[in-house]
């Protein structure tokens, strides 16, 4: 059974249909991702599926259950978390305290050692943990939006352009980063605009235009398609 199923997902913006209808799904411990072109909807669909836009026609199951007209923040307390565009970190809080935040629906023993495990994950955050988040440099922000995110232990980790502004190498440790959370368990729905870097991570993905889900399946399979090697590869055709 799929921990994630989408089917027939509209979003729309007044008399804008940014998404037309989609179908996708996603197994425990998968990572998935969904690539396209600015514009294609790959944003709407993350905050449709996260709560934080309504939906027009459409179903979203997850672990089985409807969440049909649930809140983002149940959506969360379920498992279902997801790291904006743009990080979104609480400026004017500390790295430790934006931590805390991630963590605020438990009420368990293990906070620390989760905190520790980011830490870990990022030793950078551990070295400014009494610094305030908006003096970070914007891949230390990336850094602590995804472990806040992974303070409140999530069942399917949602990332939107993880790598969006960030110098190469700093992308290249957020990218290892999410390959390292998907083995520990936690599955991974992923929308980047770096193709090539999210193909190579996933297991599958799903080519997204205009507003519409125009192909999918293997990673690997889609990262030698031809269609997607001159469209988002920048490689002429043969």
């Amino acid at each position: 059974m799929s921990l994630l199923e989408v089917r027939g997902l509209e979003v729309r913006y007044g008399g804008i249909r940014a998404v037309k209808g989609i179908d996708l799904e996603i197994g425990a411990g998968e990572m998935v991702c969904l690539i396209g072109a600015n514009g294609a909807g790959k944003s709407s669909t993350l905050r449709a599926i996260s709560g934080l836009v309504p939906t027009a026609p459409g179903a979203v199951r997850f672990g089985g259950s409807d969440l049909a007209g649930a809140p983002a923040f149940r959506r969360a307390r379920a498992g279902l978390v997801m790291v904006p565009e743009g990080r979104g970190v609480f400026a004017q809080l500390t790295v430790e305290e934006n931590l805390a935040m991630g963590a605020y629906l438990r009420a368990d023993r293990e906070i620390a050692s989760d905190r520790a495990r980011v830490f870990g994950l990022f030793p950078q955050l551990r070295e400014r943990r009494d610094q305030t988040a908006g003096t970070l440099s914007g891949g230390e922000q990336q850094m602590l939006a995804i472990g806040r995110a992974l303070m409140s232990r999530p069942k399917l980790l949602a990332l939107d352009e993880p790598s969006m502004g960030l110098a190469p190498i700093v992308a290249k440790k957020i990218f290892e980063v999410i390959r390292d959370i998907n083995r520990a368990g936690v599955t991974v729905l992923l929308v980047e605009q770096n193709a090539r870097a999210a193909l190579a991570l996933a297991a599958r993905a799903y080519v997204m235009e205009s507003g519409m889900i125009t192909l999918s399946g293997e990673a690997r399979a889609l990262l030698a398609d031809s269609r997607v090697r001159e469209a988002y590869l920048g490689e002429a055709a043969a």
